[in-house]
């Protein structure tokens, strides 16, 4: 896994862009295909290797890529490239839960105790006082599990243990170490602890894994052929990009992480990430996905209402996606054109951006090659998140 230094001049850009990519499926405006591209060449001095996106609509889709899925062979991201697709996973996990609820097998406001007895019982904190529902809007309060697994920060670190299999018990038990940050739905914190164990109740509830259920819930019946829930398996199936990432240097801080160079970390063992982000998808699969829950196909119209009933998030949250609100595993974005739904997802060597209409008709998938950015020489982070601007013209341009 030797670091690679990535020298993406202008002209090789330009080259790689101009070759592309437009590619779609009917006939689309020629002023929507260029916004999307030129949208997605300005992606790139953000720091990242490449970016591939694609727009679905019930009468055309449209693909465009830009940059390099493999920075040593010199070529772009496969149009039709597998990628990791991180915390996205959450909103095919919720889905889950909710079909669950909808069929009477579990309740959003039964306590975590009640299927999972003992499980958060430790330093204040009380599955008795934990609903399903906190789970899934992240209100629980309980602590991030991430923080307690250096190694995933670290280039030794991750070299180290990239194959190693972490369970979802063990993720839990490493959160519940501490405090709660909060009293269960007194506020609201981002934590990936929280799907860690709304994928062990899945479990309790139907005697079978999460991703089992995911898979045959979803993946199988709506014809997702090119997702995967996987708990162990490193390699992503081909084709697909080279995933990059960029570990902190010594001395790093959040402002200055000090970051090296990229290393090639493609491979690597994901159930650290399992229900709060495991899954491997594709451009055509996630904007089907998106446009099907959103019209209604995948859950029943009660379970659709509760997971787009929302809380206000972290100040933080919403200095990225301003006037954000999150659901159950779904984020309602403010835009020009009203609002879209989303869930994207952050995981080593890769970031999904995402975004659909609330009727369902139109969405869109952006696919990075990294999770590590670092702007190019001179070039100011955007405010918010970088991928904004794309996904609003995507849904509202046309």
């Amino acid at each position: 896994m030797k670091p690679l230094r990535i020298t993406l001049t202008a002209a090789t850009a330009a080259v790689l862009a101009a070759g592309v990519a437009l590619v779609g499926t009917g006939t689309a405006e020629a002023g929507e295909r260029t916004t999307l591209q030129r949208d997605a060449d300005a992606l790139l001095k953000y720091g990242t290797p490449g970016v591939l996106v694609g727009v679905d609509t019930p009468g055309r889709d449209i693909k465009v890529r830009s940059g390099l899925g493999d920075v040593s062979a010199r070529t772009p991201v496969p149009w039709n490239a597998k990628f990791r697709i991180g915390s996205f996973t959450k909103t095919f996990v919720a889905a889950t839960v909710l079909q669950l609820v909808g069929e009477g097998k579990l309740s959003l406001d039964d306590p975590v105790e009640r299927w999972l007895p003992g499980v958060v019982n430790a330093n204040g904190n009380d599955g008795r006082a934990i609903t399903v529902r906190q789970l899934l809007q992240h209100t629980s309060g309980l602590n991030e599990y991430l923080m307690d697994m250096p190694w995933l920060f670290s280039e030794q670190g991750f070299r180290d243990k990239r194959f190693t299999t972490v369970t979802a018990e063990e993720a839990v038990a490493l959160a519940v170490q501490h405090p709660p940050l909060f009293p269960p739905g007194a506020g609201w914190e981002y934590s990936n602890t929280n799907y860690a164990l709304a994928g062990m109740i899945i479990q309790k509830v139907t005697g079978r894994t999460w991703f089992d259920e995911v898979r045959e819930r979803i993946i199988e019946p709506f014809g997702l052929k090119d997702t995967s829930a996987p708990y162990t398996e490193s390699r992503i199936p081909r084709p697909h990009a080279v995933g990059y990432e960029r570990f902190p240097g010594e001395g790093a801080t959040e402002e200055d992480p000090k970051y090296g160079e990229f290393v090639d970390v493609t491979e690597q063992n994901p159930s650290w990430g399992g229900a709060a982000g495991a899954m491997v998808s594709t451009l055509d699969d996630g904007n089907r996905f998106l446009r099907l829950l959103l019209s209604g196909r995948v859950l029943k119209p009660a379970q659709l209402e509760e997971m787009r009933a929302t809380v206000t998030p972290s100040e933080e949250f919403r200095e990225n996606w301003p006037g954000a609100r999150y659901g159950l595993g779904l984020v309602f974005v403010p835009n020009s054109c009203g609002g879209s739904w989303s869930h994207g997802g952050d995981v080593i060597g890769f970031q999904t951006r995402n975004g659909v209409t609330p009727d369902g008709r139109r969405s869109v998938m952006v696919s990075f090659n990294t999770h590590s950015f670092e702007p190019d020489e001179g070039v100011t982070p955007p405010r918010t998140d970088k991928s904004m601007e794309l996904i609003d013209h995507a849904l509202c341009s046309h």
